[in-house]
């Protein structure tokens, strides 16, 4: 038994009864073994897939391989991976990233750089983050093939080298995917056996997929996916994600334009795949441009208008029923990704997923850099490709490596260190309140005014007023927004005070003890405007004792949408204050105001986990706009008028915030 595992590539479990700890060394052995079950991977490049419409869809598959290079004839489980981003792309970065000899060393090299203490220290998270596994995630895991899996990577119908016209998670792609992996599950080289694999966009269409319980789906490992896709990244906190749509939306465009290069070299080309090209060069651009542009939801059409009406047959596609999904499911996400609304809720949302099946681990990456912290060094958790091989090896290969025991949250505390528990949010924290008051706190002297964070009702009444500006485009929420590429900018990334001279702050007194704060935060605010419509933004910070504010979570609200929330959705703490409001996001029933009254506003902040340190404070920032994470929706933008916004601190009806800590803050 023991020549078998060694032959196989596989390190013996721990003793039974062994606790496994935050990472178990034998999962990183048996991936990153020199010898694996197989010696080589045979690529076999642009293999057409027929949908039953007839368009036809192209993938790469890798297979394992004797040491001639020849595919091997043994049956084995295929792991599915449908990509908008254009296969080629997987397939270089899939060769760059494991040359031998040279890759390895490179990215140990990296990973090294220490810069903490310099102006550019975030630069850390891009130099780390290939050792944390997300380019095995976002192509193909060699370490995976050679171990007895075959990978396939396909170009979702019209983008990449598939022909066909994007369908943007619609219909027609979902049942794309089902179809892929039936033709998958019956191929010569297949046991019957499927999982799926990918990172942002491959992750969602794995729970779309997995949703819908195709035969043969043993298992699934979504890094960084969403389930709602309206309210995660079109219209996060009812605002309008106008920059990191422009950055997608470009992306996929552009890299649907690159020919099928291996078939090309083999004197092959695909008229029909050219002629999609031409006929649809910018897929929802037009929707883009009209959503944040139009004057009112009457001039919306298609899928604009699908998208912004609750109950539209686009919008019910948008929208993933995790709990349908029952095969066991690990999900990767981050305190700072694009996604977080939906990650940080993942144990909840997969609640027909039986417990010791579902895991979530949650770094403090953005979305380009997940797992930037997650090396398996020095407390850290294995690397999302070791964690991915081992759950795979469980719930496919049967294996008892007992990944169903690693406890079922594992989450990187921003400002502190990892933490597992059995359930997220964790035990022990409650939800207090702290008061919106006008008092000097003396911590903020370039916002627009410095207020305070209170545990007692503020005395003295005040109007505060803040205009829409353009500092938020230096600041950490620009960082998130535009997927992490920012984080060598510490001025901005790390530190919110140049955002924060367009906004009301409020602002603690400093904690005397490190203090634990997990879950939703909610913003209670008392606002005036002085139109018809309003947004609001929110941010909460950790301010150090140096003055630098570091966004923990940040969320936003549309006035006419207050009236949406959904009672059976959201959560309230005991004393029935709203901790997490869900809104309906129905742009065909906002409900305007009188220009002058006052309206309160329940902001919804996302989910978080932070620890402030004692002599840390907490601060609440208002803005009137946060371009380019979340602007207002075009209608909503001319009802406004962009105009100066109010927040009322009344003593009568006081504004304040919901937080969930494990000790009071103030």
């Amino acid at each position: 038994m023991v020549a078998a595992q060694l032959a196989f590539g596989l390190a013996p479990a721990p003793a039974d009864g062994a606790p496994l700890g935050i990472d178990p060394p034998q999962w990183t052995r048996t991936h990153d073994a020199a010898a694996q079950r197989y010696p080589g991977i045979a690529v076999i490049p642009s293999v057409p897939i027929r949908m039953s419409d007839g368009t036809v869809l192209r993938a790469d598959v890798y297979r394992p391989a004797d040491r001639s290079g020849r595919a091997v004839r043994d049956r084995n489980p295929v792991i599915v991976n449908m990509t908008p981003y254009n296969k080629l792309i997987s397939m270089i970065a899939a060769a760059g990233g494991n040359v031998p000899g040279l890759s390895k060393p490179a990215f140990d090299l990296l990973a090294g750089v220490n810069l903490s203490g310099t102006p550019i220290s975030g630069t850390e998270r891009l130099l780390k983050v290939a050792n944390g596994g997300l380019p095995s995630l976002f192509s193909i895991d060699p370490q995976l093939v050679r171990s007895g899996y075959t990978q396939v990577v396909v170009d979702v119908r019209g983008t990449g080298t598939s022909q066909g016209v994007w369908d943007v998670f619609g219909p027609r792609e979902q049942k794309d995917t089902l179809e892929v992996l039936d033709w998958a599950r019956s191929r010569a080289y297949s046991n019957g056996e499927l999982g799926m694999s990918g990172y942002s966009y491959s992750a969602i269409n794995q729970l779309q997929a997995a949703a819908q319980r195709p035969k043969g789906l043993k298992a699934i490992f979504p890094a960084a996916p969403m389930t709602d896709i309206v309210a995660d990244v079109v219209a996060p906190g009812s605002g309008y994600g106008a920059g990191f749509l422009a950055l997608w939306l470009f992306a996929v465009n552009s890299s649907k334009m690159i020919p099928d290069i291996p078939s090309l070299l083999r004197g092959q080309f695909d008229p029909t795949w050219l002629r999609d090209r031409v006929n649809n060069p910018a897929v929802f651009v037009k929707e883009y441009l009209e959503g944040l542009t139009a004057s009112s939801v009457g001039s919306l059409t298609g899928r604009t208008k699908e998208i912004v009406q609750l109950g539209s047959a686009y919008r019910k596609a948008l929208m993933t029923d995790a709990a349908r999904v029952s095969v066991p499911t690990f999900v990767v996400g981050g305190w700072q990704d694009l996604f977080t609304n939906m990650e940080w809720r993942a144990l909840d949302q997969l609640s027909g997923v039986p417990s010791g099946q579902k895991k979530l681990v949650m770094s403090t990456g953005q979305h380009v850099t997940n797992g930037w912290d997650m090396r398996g060094v020095a407390g850290q958790p294995p690397s999302m490709a070791v964690l991915q091989r081992a759950w795979f090896d469980k719930w496919i290969k049967g294996i008892d490596n007992r990944i169903d025991e690693y406890p079922a949250a594992t989450s990187h505390q921003q400002g502190g260190g990892w933490v597992q528990s059995d359930t997220f949010p964790r035990a022990g924290q409650e939800h207090r309140r702290l008061y919106l008051t006008s008092k000097t706190s003396g911590t903020s002297p370039t916002s627009v005014r410095d207020g305070s964070l209170s545990a007692a009702a503020p005395r003295t009444p005040a109007r505060w007023t803040v205009a829409p500006g353009a500092t938020t485009l230096c600041s950490s929420d620009t960082n998130r927004d535009q997927i992490g590429f920012f984080s060598p900018f510490d001025f901005c990334s790390a530190d919110n005070r140049v955002a924060e001279r367009g906004a009301l702050t409020f602002t603690s007194r400093p904690v005397r003890a490190a203090t634990s704060i997990n879950g939703p935060i909610n913003v209670h605010l008392k606002t005036q405007v002085d139109a018809t419509d309003g947004f609001y933004v929110a941010t909460v910070s950790d301010v150090a004792p140096d003055g630098s504010s570091r966004v923990l979570t940040t969320g936003s609200m549309t006035v006419s949408i207050r009236n949406q929330m959904v009672p059976s959705q959201s959560s309230h703490a005991p004393n029935g204050d709203v901790t997490d409001p869900i809104y309906a996001l129905d742009a065909f029933t906002r409900d305007t105001v009188r220009p002058g009254s006052t309206q309160f506003l329940d902001i919804g902040a996302l989910g978080t986990d932070a620890l402030l340190k004692p002599g840390h404070r907490l601060r609440v920032s208002i803005y009137a706009f946060n371009a380019p994470r979340a602007v207002s929706f075009g209608p909503i933008s001319h009802d406004s008028g962009l105009r100066p916004e109010h927040v009322v601190i009344d003593p009568t009806a006081p504004s304040w915030v919901t937080v969930p800590s494990n000790r009071p803050i103030s």
